[in-house]
C-alpha cells in the first residue's frame, strides 16, 4: 500500500507562540514546518518514515505540503529513498488548498490506485500503537467487506469532545456517524478519531466526488480531512480499530509535551509503532 502525509499547514499558532515565548528557549523552532520539528530523537515526520519502512507495510510515502516550505522538505527526504515531496503550489495560510484538496492532488499526480494510509503530519501516538496491527486488521475487513475503511480512535475526556470529530460505532466497531466536535451532552461516545485513516483503493475516487460538492462551499468545509470522513461514512464501510492516545501538535505547549514523551518514553525507534 501507499502512504500520504499531509503537511501543507502553516503552523500559524505555533509560530505565534514560539514569537510570544520570551524565554527564547524554542527560537530555533521559528520558520520550521511542524513535521520537521525535532521530537525525541528525529523530525516528527521521520518516526513515519522509518516506521513505515520498517514493518514493510508501506512501498511509497507521498508528502504533500506548499510552496514556502517544499525546498526544506525536498532536503530532509534525502535520506528516504521511498519518500517523495509534492508542492501543492500555495504560499500562504490564507490561500491554502485545504487537507482533502492536498490529498487529491497527491493522489491524482502520483495515479495512485492502491490503499492509502493518510497521516497527519502534526501527529504522532504512543509507543502502544501498532502499526502491523492496524494494517494487519485493515487486511481482515478487506477480505470480509468490500471496500472496508479502517480508522483510529481513542478514548477522550468528557470535556474534550468539543475539540475533536467523535465517532459513534456499533457492536461491530462499524462507524456509525462522526459528529464534529460535539458537546457532551450531543453523544454518549467518547472515541475521538485522529488524522490516521487506511482508505481502501476503491473509495479514492469519492475524494473528486466530495470536492465537486464542495467546491462553492468555504474552505473549513473542505480543509480538515475529517469532513471527508464524516461524509464518507455515509458511502463506504468504515471501522474503529482503537488506540490509547495520541500527540496533536498544535501549539508550543502541545510540542513540548510531545518532544518530551519521546525523550523519555521512546528511546528506540525499533519497539516504536511496530
Amino acid at each position: 500500500m501507499k502512504a500520504v502525509i499531509l503537511a501543507a499547514g502553516y503552523g500559524t499558532r505555533l509560530q505565534r507562540d514560539v514569537e510570544n515565548d520570551t524565554t527564547g528557549r524554542f527560537k530555533h523552532l521559528l520558520g520550521i514546518a511542524k513535521p520537521l520539528l525535532p521530537v525525541g530523537h528525529c523530525a516528527l515526520i521521520s518516526h513515519w518514515i522509518k516506521a513505515m519502512t520498517a514493518t514493510g507495510s508501506v512501498d511509497t510515502i507521498f508528502v504533500v505540503t506548499n510552496a514556502l516550505y517544499f525546498e526544506a522538505f525536498q532536503t530532509w527526504a534525502q535520506d528516504f529513498p521511498n519518500v517523495k515531496i509534492l508542492s501543492d503550489g500555495t504560499s500562504t495560510n490564507k490561500g491554502r488548498l485545504g487537507a482533502v484538496a492536498c490529498l487529491q492532488l497527491t493522489i491524482k499526480h502520483f495515479s495512485v490506485e492502491d490503499h492509502v494510509i493518510v497521516v497527519g503530519g502534526d501527529t504522532l501516538f504512543k509507543e502502544d500503537f501498532s502499526l502491523l496491527k492496524f494494517t494487519g486488521r485493515f487486511c481482515e475487513l478487506q477480505a470480509n467487506v468490500c471496500d472496508a475503511n479502517l480508522v483510529l480512535s481513542y478514548q477522550c475526556k468528557e470535556e474534550e469532545t468539543s475539540k475533536y470529530g467523535i465517532l459513534e460505532v456499533d457492536e461491530d466497531m462499524r462507524v456509525s456517524c462522526m459528529k464534529e466536535k460535539p458537546q457532551p451532552s450531543d453523544t454518549q461516545s467518547r472515541k475521538a478519531c485522529p488524522c490516521f485513516y487506511l482508505f481502501s483503493k476503491g473509495s479514492l475516487p469519492l475524494l473528486e466526488v466530495f470536492l465537486h460538492e464542495k467546491n462553492n462551499a468555504p474552505i473549513e468545509e473542505r480543509d480538515a480531512p475529517g469532513t471527508f470522513l464524516s461524509w464518507l461514512i455515509l458511502r463506504k464501510p468504515v471501522y474503529v480499530h482503537e488506540i490509547s492516545g495520541r500527540f496533536d501538535v498544535g501549539n508550543l505547549p502541545s510540542y513540548i509535551e510531545c518532544d518530551q514523551y519521546f525523550k523519555d518514553r521512546v528511546q528506540d525507534i525499533s519497539v516504536y509503532l511496530h
